[in-house]
């Protein structure tokens, strides 16, 4: 080496074939500028993980950062190739060649020492390529910090969705859903739509509040409103109002009610569009505020609403008083129809009473005719009801004084009860029982004891 021979000096490093030796003749070569040469010692070095550091910070001491890329680039191909090679390479790459990095991360991702080349990165503020280290490591989490936080330099939709799904920490959603909202307004709805199984709704509503974009997020709220939450039916039905979109408001209020209506409806009433005051009217009668409801149908001329709300409302006394708002209007056509719509609530006697000082027996004619067809079917039933009960009962009764007429049943054949058995006592060999009746006894006569017939009495005697 010192005779500047360092072809020579290869082949005794070659002949000796110990670490030491080449390492030697490496850094020699180095020095000299014979980079062939001391690429070829170099392999022999750097499958060692003690040895690599030494050979790649003189290398890099002397500003030959290329040669020293090539010889690890070489290196990888060797059998005995181990993670340290591959993860020195990564860092010269984030150093010196930073267009290789993202390649050789995604092709060697599994031999590489993460935390090691990650930290480089962090250092020479690769963050793109942090990220996909942190990704490879498991850390979502960091991952998605390292987004947001660098996002002039490392953001990208698709990469975003893709890694804010896996976080382990909830919190980082909201995080996420403020940054887009911030940052990229037009993809928020993008994201949340495809977070909606793993969010809170309530609290992205809230959100979407505090930062004045809730209406980037409306079709969000359209698609999980069918899980019928206050806060979602309150910020869409505000969207609606907000919007002009009464079509839309309408079918919302009906479908989904969990929300609180008399407001929305006191907020209505008074709105200078004709079909948001039927939506108020709409809500008061939902609410049972029938006086309300009326009212506002009344005041807009929206008789059709004001007749349904009567005939919803099962009242006699709402419906009667329309139709004489309607006789006071002079609204006869209309005072007609409601006879149709509510007859089951109003009562014949003040209908033609009505009809008949106003002059318009014509126009209830319909009416009287229809309600003597009901009284005729309803007495025609009630007179068969009671033709089929009176004589259910005239039978029943004929069938009591049949039962009367009866003779009574054969008392001979009642079983008689038998008298009590005679006494048994000596009496001349006579019974104790009179002449006449039945007995047993014992007696002595003058041939001794004996056992016969009594001839004075029909009975059997012993």
């Amino acid at each position: 080496m010192h005779l500047k021979e360092f072809k020579s000096a290869f082949e005794a490093a070659r002949d000796a074939n110990k670490t030491e030796i080449w390492k030697e003749v490496c850094l020699a070569c180095v020095d000299a500028v014979e980079f062939r040469l001391a690429s070829m010692c170099a392999l022999n070095i750097i499958i060692y993980t003690d040895q690599l550091n030494e050979i790649c910070t003189h290398y890099e001491t002397l500003g030959h950062f290329d040669e020293l890329i090539a010889v690890l680039e070489q290196g990888t191909s060797l059998d005995r190739a181990h993670q340290g090679i591959y993860t020195q390479l990564g860092i010269l790459y984030c150093k010196y060649k930073e267009e290789k990095l993202m390649d050789h991360i995604k092709l060697f991702w599994t031999r590489l020492n993460i935390p090691r080349l990650l930290a480089s990165c962090k250092e020479n503020l690769h963050w793109l390529e942090a990220v996909h280290l942190y990704t490879h490591y498991s850390q979502f989490d960091n991952a998605v910090d390292t987004l947001i936080q660098h996002s002039a330099e490392c953001w990208n939709n698709d990469l975003f969705k893709a890694t804010v799904g896996k976080v382990s920490n909830t919190e980082i959603y909201y995080r996420a859903i403020t940054f887009y909202m911030e940052e990229q307004p037009m993809l928020v709805n993008d994201l949340v739509t495809d977070l909606i199984p793993k969010l809170d709704h309530r609290r992205v509503v809230r959100v979407a509040q505090r930062a004045g974009h809730l209406a980037l997020i409306k079709d969000y709220l359209c698609a999980v409103q069918s899980e019928n939450i206050s806060e979602i039916n309150e910020a869409l039905n505000g969207l609606f109002l907000e919007m002009r979109d009464h079509r839309s408001l309408r079918e919302s209020v009906e479908d989904y009610d969990a929300f609180d209506q008399i407001p929305l409806a006191q907020k209505l009433r008074d709105h200078d569009e004709l079909e948001f005051r039927r939506i108020a009217a709409h809500l008061y009668k939902t609410n049972k505020f029938l006086k309300e409801s009326m009212a506002i149908s009344k005041k807009d001329e929206l008789w059709a609403d004001a007749m349904q709300t009567a005939e919803e409302s099962g009242s006699q006394e709402l419906a009667e008083e329309l139709m004489r708002f309607f006789v006071e209007k002079k609204e006869f056509e209309c005072f007609s129809a409601c006879l149709f719509t509510c007859y089951e609530l109003v009562r014949p006697d003040v209908v033609i009473e009505l009809a008949w000082q106003n002059k318009i027996v014509d126009l209830v004619m319909p009416f009287i005719v229809q309600t003597f067809r009901d009284y005729s079917v309803k007495m025609a039933t009630i007179s068969e009801k009671v033709a089929a009960l009176t004589e259910k009962v005239e039978g029943n009764e004929a069938k009591q004084g049949e039962d009367a007429q009866k003779p009574p049943g054969n008392l001979y054949a009642m079983p008689l009860a038998l008298p009590a058995p005679p006494m048994m006592g000596m009496n001349g060999g006579q019974p104790m029982l009179g002449q006449g009746g039945m007995g047993m006894g014992v007696g002595m006569n003058q041939q001794g004891m004996g056992m016969g017939m009594n001839p004075m009495n029909p009975g059997m005697g012993y």
